[in-house]
């Protein structure tokens, strides 16, 4: 397996204890962790066992120092973060819905290193050299003029050294911001369709591909969680019409009954074969799964990022299928875990695969 190289931010989480409310919890003890979508899925691919880079701007001060220590103890390179004299960390804060309450996420990004820090800071060309795969979100350029540009060259330059590359669309209205002569969604989708035409694997949640590429589902509500799983082929064929490079589409289904209860499942769609692959299947067919009593699902998508990056390029896992199936289990699983990364291992996400999802103690 071939390096792995992920960029973009990774910020301090802080999420006040359980599911309690800023207002609860402030002032007084919060947890703080690192995250950040690009991060987790280097992170999470290491945890599964393979090799992975992370790219991304930091600064020189003790926060950053102590990212960098996070990221090496997960076995990420990260030979290549750039270290800035101005800039902060960004930060985001996380509070925990429960039950019909939902989640809500606080962005403090303004101004941070990866915002403030242009693409030719970073040296895209030794980045690139062994590595086999680049993968990068539609958060990065979201942040700043800058950022956006810095993935637009990385893109362009993962394609020169005969990468492959990914993209998780992951449309955050909250960051769309600065270009104040247009709304969120024409900035995003301005954006990323400079992006998009050098990305060889998309992926995207439920309504990615409506708010991002104005390209809709048919008989789905996102607001009352009906999710019609088979009118997303038409969606992923659109995607790659408009994009001839794209070979394959993914996109989670995750139908939000409650925000401590989903039904959580995927489908991958396969330009060249023209077939689309659903996970997780009982007796053959698409069977979500149900997701009870939700941990943390903050960092969901990108542990599904990662464990279909992983499978990829695994040549065991390498068909659509298993491929698809990997990804949604180990999504599935990191629903259970505290925290954007997702720390189960490859094992643990094929017995679930297999079928093993009992939860009984393991002695």
């Amino acid at each position: 397996m071939k390096t792995v190289i992920t960029f973009g931010e990774v910020m301090g989480r802080f999420a006040p204890n359980s599911f309690l409310r800023f207002a609860q919890a402030m002032p007084g003890e919060m947890n703080l962790t690192f995250g950040g979508a690009e991060s987790n899925v280097a992170g999470s691919v290491s945890i599964l066992g393979g090799k992975t880079r992370f790219v991304t701007a930091l600064p020189k001060n003790a926060l950053g120092d102590s990212c960098i220590a996070y990221l090496k103890g997960l076995d990420v390179d990260t030979s290549y973060i750039a270290r800035t004299d101005n800039g902060r960390l960004g930060l985001y804060f996380v509070e925990t819905g429960a039950n019909q309450r939902p989640s809500n996420v606080i962005y403090d990004r303004q101004d941070s290193s990866v915002a403030i820090t242009k693409s030719d800071a970073y040296d895209w060309d030794t980045i690139m050299n062994d590595a086999g795969w680049f993968h990068t979100t539609g958060i990065t350029p979201a942040i700043s003029a800058n950022a956006a540009d810095a993935v637009l060259v990385a893109v362009k330059k993962a394609k020169e050294h005969g990468l492959t590359v990914s993209c998780d669309l992951n449309f955050r209205k909250k960051l769309w911001g600065w270009d104040s002569s247009k709304n969120p969604r024409e900035l995003a989708e301005e954006t990323m369709r400079k992006i998009l035409p050098y990305v060889d694997v998309v992926i995207a949640n439920e309504e990615d591909a409506s708010d991002v590429l104005s390209i809709k589902a048919e008989n789905t509500d996102i607001e009352s969680g009906n999710i019609a799983h088979d009118g997303y082929v038409k969606v992923a064929q659109e995607i790659s019409k408009q994009f001839p490079n794209v070979k394959k589409v993914a996109i989670t289904l995750r139908e939000s009954i409650s925000a401590s209860h989903n039904n959580w499942g995927a489908m991958l769609y396969d330009v060249a074969e023209a077939q689309a692959y659903y996970a997780p299947l009982k007796d053959g067919k698409y069977n979500s799964y149900q997701i009870h009593n939700i941990v943390d699902r903050v960092g969901g998508g990108d542990s599904f990022a990662a464990g279909l990056t992983f499978a990829l390029n695994t040549p065991e896992l390498a068909n659509c299928q298993d491929a698809i199936s990997f990804a949604v289990a180990s999504s599935c699983l990191a629903h259970s875990i505290s925290g954007d990364m997702n720390y189960s291992t490859r094992s643990e996400v094929e017995n679930l695969m297999k079928g093993s999802g009992s939860g009984r103690v393991n002695r």
